[in-house]
């Protein structure tokens, strides 16, 4: 079982930064709507059920330091 202070996976992060660009081009209204929907639905599964989140003490606190890690990630390009 993970614990808060495991290390977050790399495709962790890369799936939630996905999420986090699709939903930005979303949000932008533009013509491919439904393929972003799809896309963004897509991620959010993959997301929710990524094994890293196993089960049990943390889970919260691991989603919110992969979100962190992943737009701090972003941020740096």
């Amino acid at each position: 079982m993970a614990t808060p202070l495991d290390p977050v996976p790399r495709d962790l992060v890369v799936l939630q930064q996905d999420w986090h660009r699709t939903y930005a081009a979303l949000a932008a209204r533009p013509r491919d709507a439904t393929r972003l929907r799809r896309r963004l639905l897509r991620l959010s599964v993959a997301l929710m059920w990524h094994p890293a989140w196993g089960s049990g003490c943390g889970r919260g606190a691991r989603r919110v330091e992969v979100c962190r890690q992943a737009r701090r990630e972003q941020a740096r390009g």
